[in-house]
């Protein structure tokens, strides 16, 4: 039996198509009014967890509720943790093993979903055996591949976020289209030569988790990190934007940890640098100045 952690958009919208094909549980902190909604020690039973916390909480949630009882894992949450600079699977891997971690990434909006709109995800893994299991658990409307590059996959997954909101105050300042365009293609530049530093495959930066994860969330406003770009640049701080979404924006705190592994490591990421800076204060058209030169 599957079991969702994490009831947010993205879990809810999960549950509901892999509910297309079997029984799926899900669970949070908080009691939702879900379909099958049970207990967090209800859910660990399950031979099948699927991850869908916010990233920043993934170590705490590990550390007060996880029991091993053998499960297999999905985690479908993105981002760097930023206390640590560990990348999720890390984090998984220092309670399980492994060969029973898969990661999932791709282009994925959960209102589109939701909707039960056609698109295509990436299950990442050791074990390419449970990455097709879990791959075999998505409906008809969601084609999945199956990969064994897992940290390409999370890297994409969380950079893409920090993209779209530098994509955002483009977009915000009115720049253009050739701009936005020109932002995008030299960000996917820029994540893959992270990547590499990472050992990541440059194939992943090119297909469904890389440049395709980038090109919507960073060309929609239906991208909560898109539209804290757009508010970045109408002047909004990092603390006014957050409590104007109301929605948990997983670039802020990645900006932050990219910039911190990059500047440790010595990788050239500028436009994640000038994000973070944003973030912290710094003046957008100053910023922009900066880039171009």
């Amino acid at each position: 039996m599957i079991a969702i952690i994490g009831a947010g958009k993205w879990g809810s919208a999960l549950q509901d198509a892999f509910l297309q094909n079997q029984l799926c549980l899900i669970t949070s902190p908080h009691t939702k009014n879900l379909p099958h909604f049970v207990s967090v020690d209800e859910a660990l039973k399950c031979e099948y967890l699927v991850l869908a916390l916010w990233a920043q909480g993934l170590v705490t949630w590990l550390k007060e509720n996880f029991k091993d009882k053998g499960q297999k894992i999905l985690l479908a949450s993105k981002g760097i943790d930023t206390k640590s600079c560990k990348f999720l699977d890390e984090l998984m891997a220092e309670y399980i093993s492994k060969d029973r971690i898969c990661v999932l990434s791709g282009p994925s909006f959960a209102s589109e979903i939701m909707q039960k709109l056609p698109c295509a995800l990436v299950v990442s893994g050791e074990n390419q055996a449970l990455c097709k299991e879990f791959a075999s658990f998505f409906p008809s409307y969601i084609k999945t591949y199956v990969d064994d590059d897992v940290r390409g996959a999370e890297i994409c997954g969380a950079y893409k976020n920090v993209l779209a909101i530098a994509s955002g105050i483009s977009d915000g300042l009115k720049l253009g289209n050739n701009a936005r365009a020109s932002l995008i293609a030299r960000g996917l530049v820029e994540m893959q030569r992270f990547g590499s530093f990472f050992g990541a495959s440059k194939r992943t930066f090119l297909g469904l988790s890389g440049a395709g994860d980038l090109f919507l969330t960073a060309s929609s406003v239906l991208s909560r990190n898109y539209r804290a770009g757009l508010l970045l640049a109408g002047g909004k701080s990092k603390e006014e934007i957050l409590n104007e979404l109301k929605e948990v924006v997983e670039g802020i705190p990645t900006a932050f940890a990219i910039e911190q592994m990059a500047n440790k490591y010595e990788i050239y990421a500028p436009i994640v640098s000038e994000v973070a800076q944003i973030l912290r204060g710094k003046s957008v058209t100053q910023s922009l100045k900066d880039l171009l030169r």
